[in-house]
Formats: C-alpha cells, structure tokens, sequence
C-alpha cells in the first residue's frame, strides 16, 4: 500500500482508480455512513417510501419529497391548496392523507391527481370542499370526503373505477340533484357506501350493485323509490334511521330483492306499521321511536330468522301486541319493549326468546303463567314499571331456570319477590320502596354477584336475622356486590356475606364503625362510605384489622374528614376527604 502511494505521488498525470481491496477504506474526513434520507423539514419519514408530516401546522404544502413517496400524510395541518406542480412530481403514491386541512374546492385544480395514477387510499376529509373533485384516478380502492361542505359530485370522481371498495361521503350537504345518475357507472365493486347526514329526499337510484354496507341515516329521506334497491342483492347492512320515512314511502318490494340482508335500522322514522316484504335473512330489525301501534304477524312471517327485535317508543299500547304476533319469530332471541305503553308482559311469546326488556311500561301485574312461555330467559328487565309486591305471583319467576339478570328497580315494591331463580347472577331492586328484608327469598342464591338494593327506605332493623347468611355459601369468582346506598341505615349491617367484595353504604346515616364491622367479610376489596354522618374518628382503629385485600375506602362528604387506617397487608389507597 505505501509503494503504491508512493507512485502515484511521482507519477504524473491523473491518479488510476482505486481497487476493490483500496475502496473497502475511506479517506480521512470521509463518512462511511450511507447519505441521510431527503426529508422535509418537521416531517418524518421511517422508510424510504413514507412521508409523515401529520400535526405540524404546515400552511404551504412542503418541497422536497421524496419521488420515492407511497405514503403521504398531510392531516390535521391548514394547507388552502394543493399546488399541480409539486403533486405531478409523486406518480408513485399509494395513500395520501389531507384529512382535516383547510383545502377549497378552489384551492384544488381539477388535475390535481391526474398524475398519481397507482393511488389506493385518498382521504380529503373535514377540509372545506364545496363540490367534489371531478376527476380521481382509475386506480382507487377506498375515497374518503366525508365532513366537508360538498353538494355536487361528478360522474368521474367515483366512476370508472373497478377497484374502488369504499366511499365515504357522509357530513356534506349532498341533495339529490347533486349526485349524477352514473355517479358510480364503472365502479360495479363498490362494497360500502356511506351517504349519511346529508340532505338526500329519497334514496338514489343506480347504486353500486355489490354494495354490502349502505349508510343513509340522518337524511330527509321520505321515500325509497319502486326498484331503487333491486340489484343490490348481496347487501348486509342497511341504516335508514333518522329520515322521514312513512307507509306510503315504502312497498312490498322495497326489501323483498335484499336475499343478504341481516341489518336493517329503521328507527327514528314516521312508519305506523312493520314494512312489509321483509327477506328472512334478517337478523337485527330496528323499528324504535316510530308510530306503530300494532304489530300484525303477517308482516313478520317473512322474517323468521329474526334474532334481535326493538321496538322501544312506538305507542303499542294494551292491545298492540296480540297473542301470537311474535309467533312467527322461532328463532328471536332478544325483544326490546322499552317505553312502549304496555300494560301486561305480552302473552305467547317465542320460545326461545333469551332476552326480554321492558322497562318503563305500565307493568302492574305478573301472573304465575306471564312468563312460563319462555323458560329459556336469560335476561329480563322490568325496570320502571307499576308492580307492587301484592301483585306479583310467588311463582311469576318459578319457571325461569336459566335466568341470570333480573331488574326489577324503579316498581313499588316493599318486599323481595318470592321464588327467584336459583341461577341469578345479577338483582337490581332500587328505587323501590322496600322496607323489609327477610331471609327466604334469598335462600338458594349461592351465584349472586350483584345485589343492587339501593333507595330504599331499609333501615337495620328492617333486616331480618339471618338474611345474609342465605348467601354465605356464595363462591363465585369475583365475589359479590352489595349495594344498600341511599337508605336509611343508622349503622353497620350485621352478618355480612362472607363473599362480599365490594359494599356501598354511602348516602345513608351511618355515624359509627365498630371494630367488629367486618369480621365476616375477609374478601372486601372496596367500601363506600360518603355522605353519611362520620366524624373523624368515628371509625375504630382495628376496624379494618381483617381486611387483607382491602384496597378503597371512599369516606368523602361526610362532616368532618375521617381518620382511615387500612392493614399493613394492604395498598394504602384510602379515599379519605373532607365535606
């Protein structure tokens, strides 16, 4: 090596190349280092083909990018424009993303993406568009302009793309006349379409005929026009809730072609009736908070594979439900009810119904046989209705073996109802107007997790001896809730189930905590005490002594701040705070 430096240096004229074995070493001051990637400036770019400018604040869009770009990112910036110019230059990009900039209609020239014929994913989302951009390239698959302020688009924005999965258009001012009879005329694979909360009067015409998701909630939508939904025979979903939708805007043939359809929401309309032709594909039927007053089993048959029915707020009434309207729904497992004016549990229901809900009805009775023709029950709410202990059946709940959730709050009852099943894993009995607890009616009830009793009007000597010891065979994992908030209870009840881990008693009037509170619940993790009438030393010192998973005391809003000592076994975590 030195000899032949030593020639170069005597020799005249320019130095040969260096050999393989001289390149292998740098010259001193050189940088074996590869060049640093070309990036703009504040942006980030983790691969050679990704630009990440997301956040920056940027006004003007930024200058050297790479050519080498797939992946651009401009979102959440305030760019006006997208110059001609700096676009043609990224041919290659697969994903840009201008979502919420401040990007015009006139700020975006109609070639703009002319040039960027391998995009994929466009989004120009929440920007400021007041029309649609009218040429998008060929290569498309998903277009996102949803939020802006659009009223037209154009047949080439979405047309002629045969890849294009997915187009977001929802959040704009959209009319009818602003979308083109051939918006989507060579774009046949369109699966997801979203057209929701524009100001459409009835739905289009000449969608995509292999749309599977169709989202048009939020419109004026009065009508669905006679075969506007004929070749769209492989959709899924179809949202239809908050228009303006009436018996006549319907027909029998409205849905009868959907033989894929299994979402159908229907809510927040003006029907007065269930829609006719309904395909037996349909497994969620959404019908809340319209002017049915009677639901006819004619217009069901169609649907026998129903699973999920809700008609909460429509006015039913006594006589809106027959025996035997729901009959043809073997399959339902779910029945919403919610707020619909019925004055009984309605008679014959499905069989196999697993979950019934009918809170906040006029429910003022329940027979022996209410509920005997659905033994399979896992959920029932009855919540805010008018039953009173005097007209409920000792054995109303003797047939419901698999029942694990009962909500009974917000009734009139002052006693715990007979005969609950033995496999109940939730009780919800607040808000009524207990005034006595007796052991009996929970004898048996060894899956109990969650025993909710609060406002009541249960004062300790309401509570029969013995009562908590029907659940000291309790061993479920997670232990058990008891919630006894908001009653009148003096001090500490007695006797506490063994499984209990979390109790609250706040809300009541409570001033002592002796120190043998809570001897027979080793497991209690959380106690709730504010807003009672403690003082600062008004809980013993070794009440806590027990409790080796204790982990909140919640003690606030009481008179004066309370002095908490948890066990040293346990997280000093005590939420011990002053009026």
């Amino acid at each position: 090596m030195r000899l032949s430096l030593l020639l170069l240096l005597l020799l005249p004229g320019p130095p040969p190349a260096l050999g393989m074995e001289d390149a292998a070493f740098p010259h001193p001051g050189e940088s074996s280092q590869p060049p640093p990637r070309a990036c703009p400036l504040r942006c980030s770019c983790p691969r050679d083909d990704t630009v990440d400018c997301d956040g920056l604040d940027l006004q003007v869009f930024p200058d050297n990018i790479t050519r080498a770009a797939q992946h651009l990112s401009l979102q959440n910036n305030q760019l006006q424009e997208l110059p001609y110019n700096e676009l043609s230059r990224l041919s290659g990009l697969r994903t840009l993303n201008l979502h919420n900039n401040l990007i015009s209609s006139e700020g975006l020239p109609d070639e703009a993406f002319e040039s960027l014929t391998q995009l994929q994913h466009i989004s120009v989302a929440q920007n400021k568009l007041s029309v649609a951009p009218q040429f998008l390239p060929r290569s498309l698959r998903v277009a996102d302009l949803a939020a802006n302020q659009m009223t037209e688009i154009f047949p080439l924005t979405f047309g002629e793309k045969p890849a294009l999965r997915a187009v977001y258009l929802h959040n704009n001012q959209l009319g009818n006349t602003g979308l083109p009879p051939d918006a989507f005329r060579g774009s046949a694979a369109v699966a997801t379409l979203s057209l929701s909360s524009n100001r459409l009067r009835y739905v289009p015409p000449s969608l995509p005929p292999a749309l599977e998701r169709l989202h048009l909630q939020n419109n004026l939508i009065s009508k669905v026009p006679r075969g506007a939904l004929s070749r769209q025979t492989h959709l899924r979903e179809l949202h239809l809730q908050h228009n303006q939708l009436t018996d006549s805007g319907l027909d029998a043939t409205t849905f009868s072609k959907l033989h894929c359809l299994e979402y159908l929401d229907l809510s927040h309309n003006q029907l007065a009736a269930v829609p006719a032709g309904l395909p037996h594909t349909l497994a969620v039927l959404h019908l809340g908070r319209n002017r049915i007053r009677q639901v006819e089993a004619a217009r069901l048959r169609g649907a026998r594979g129903l699973r999920y029915l809700l008609l909460q707020h429509n006015p039913l009434g006594a006589a809106g439900l027959p025996a035997g309207a729901l009959r043809p729904l073997r399959d339902l497992h779910t029945l919403h009810l919610y707020g619909n004016g019925l004055d009984r549990v309605p008679p014959a229901l499905p069989r196999r119904l697993r979950a019934l809900v009918l809170p906040h009805n006029r429910v003022a009775m329940l027979g022996a046989r209410d509920l005997a023709a659905t033994p399979g029950l896992t959920e029932l709410n009855l919540a805010y209705n008018r039953l009173a202990s005097a007209h409920v059946h000792p054995r109303a709940f003797r047939r419901l073996r698999a029942l694990r959730s009962l909500d009974l709050a917000g009734n009139q009852l002052t006693r715990l109802p007979a005969g609950l099943p033995a496999g109940l894993h939730t009780l919800r009995l607040q808000r009524n107007q207990l005034r006595a607890l007796e052991p009996e009616p929970l004898a048996g009830l060894d899956q109990l997790r969650d025993l909710s009793l609060a406002h009541n009007q249960l004062r300790v000597g309401d509570i029969g001896p013995g009562t908590w010891h029907e659940l000291q065979a309790l061993q479920v994992r997670g232990g058990l809730v008891l919630d006894l908030s908001h009653n009148q209870l003096s001090f500490m009840p007695p006797d506490l189930p063994e499984a209990l881990e979390e109790l609250h008693l706040q809300g009541n009037r409570i001033s002592y905590v002796g120190p043998e509170a809570f001897l027979s619940t080793p497991r209690l993790r959380a106690l709730f005490l504010r807003a009672n009438r403690l003082h600062m030393t008004s809980i013993a010192p070794e009440a806590f002594l027990g409790l080796p998973h204790l982990r909140v005391v919640d003690t606030a809003g009481n008179p004066e701040q309370v002095l908490v000592r948890l066990p040293p076994t346990a997280p000093r975590r005590p939420r011990a705070e002053g009026p």
